[in-house]
């Protein structure tokens, strides 16, 4: 019984896992489609410039990273 009790933990945990890994990467590919799309008005304004490329690599250093 106690094999049981520690094979369903197992695969609970595992399934677990699956799903923040699922989650982590449903986020990351949200964001890098939404790099892919052109503003459709053209931003001349150098802070909204800046924020997007900060973003940009914050997101390129996230995704580098192990979880």
């Amino acid at each position: 019984m106690a094999s049981s009790e520690h094979s369903t933990e197992t695969i609970e945990a595992s399934r677990e896992a699956c799903s923040d890994y699922v989650a982590h990467l449903q986020l990351h590919m949200t964001l890098q489609a939404r790099n892919l799309v052109p503003s459709l008005s053209q931003n001349s304004d150098r802070r909204e410039n800046l924020l997007h490329q900060t973003q940009a690599d914050l997101e390129k250093m996230a995704s580098r990273q192990g979880f």
